[in-house]
């Protein structure tokens, strides 16, 4: 058995052929899920993974990114940070998974690093404030764990981003001069499917081709093309943050696949450098894509064994501290 849970997947289910509760009997974690309202009425899906038979080293909160959610690829990864020692939870965003909103609809970044600030810091109420604390986060996730992090600048002990979405690659935008007509469709015409991209997310995402078919099999997955509000505010939130590398001063884990053509490496290189954080890190894996979840087992336990290596250093040197700044 892979150091990751992923190695248990098939290409129809993440648990392999275990029920959800054996799963997690197996790896000795317990699961829960809650809805929750936010502000503006919509119901959030919320879930956690607490480690059985040992206390909490720390916590791990997990954000998804665009197309994505919570319950299929990256509960495996919520499995891992949990069987390894740390409370683990992750929300659904609004129009994601089986929370409430129009699927896929993004047309203010703020409100989703709302939700996401909201519910963290109430996990965290309830078990422990001093425990040290992670943000793990995937593609536009790490756009809105940076932004959290902009927020909340002393409650974090790390920030990990993988395959973050600092920009919108070349590779993956789309073709000239649609850009351009992002504003007005964006303003008259926001929820329209108006914006093509150059392939299927999932297609360029997932190396191993029984990874890919998992990713499609998910029952929650997003079809279809970019709404213009949406599109229109990725590109906006790149151009945001771009301009604010100097403000990011968590301590910083880059993990980056070297052939990600949904995310551009050149980046998250970019906010390496110019960052303000006194302690980071960046590994850019030659050959990967942008899910790292998605390369061959070995890979996947190379990545993940360096990630849980830089959190589990990065707590003991927290609880050494005294735990997380207040």
């Amino acid at each position: 058995m892979g150091l990751h849970p992923v190695s248990e997947a098939t290409a129809s289910s993440p648990f392999g052929s275990l029920s959800a509760a054996e799963f997690y009997s197996r790896h000795s974690v317990s699961h829960s899920s809650a809805y929750v309202t936010n502000p503006t009425g919509l119901k959030l899906f919320t879930q956690w993974w607490t480690p059985l038979h040992r206390p909490p080293l720390g916590l791990v909160a997990v954000v998804h990114g665009f197309t994505g959610e919570s319950s299929w690829f990256l509960q495996l990864t919520s499995v891992l940070f949990a069987k390894s020692g740390f409370l683990t939870c992750a929300i659904d965003h609004q129009g994601h998974g089986f929370s409430d909103g129009l699927t896929a609809h993004i047309p203010n970044i703020n409100l989703i690093v709302d939700d996401c600030i909201s519910f963290f810091d109430d996990f965290r109420n309830r078990y422990s404030s001093s425990l040290p604390s992670f943000l793990y986060s995937e593609s536009l996730g790490g756009a809105i764990a940076l932004y959290i992090t902009l927020r909340q600048k002393s409650k974090w002990n790390g920030l990990i981003l993988s395959g973050a979405m600092c920009s919108i690659s070349h590779k993956f935008k789309p073709p000239w001069p649609l850009p351009l007509l992002l504003t007005v469709a964006a303003t008259l015409i926001p929820t329209w499917r108006v914006i093509p991209t150059r392939g299927s997310i999932a297609g360029v995402s997932f190396k191993e081709p029984w990874k890919r078919k998992l990713a499609f099999a998910n029952p929650n997955r997003t079809v279809g093309r970019p709404r213009a509000a949406t599109a229109y505010e990725l590109v906006r939130v790149c151009e945001d943050l771009q301009s604010r590398f100097e403000e990011v001063e968590v301590p910083l884990m880059i993990v980056h696949g070297g052939d990600d053509v949904v995310c551009d490496p050149s980046s998250v290189e970019e906010l390496y450098r110019r960052c303000s954080s006194e302690e980071k890190t960046i590994k850019i894996y030659p050959g990967m894509w942008h899910q790292l979840i998605g390369e061959s087992a070995e890979d996947v336990d190379l990545v993940f064994g360096d990630v849980l290596d830089w959190i589990k250093k990065r707590s003991e040197i927290a609880a050494i501290n005294g735990g997380v700044k207040a």
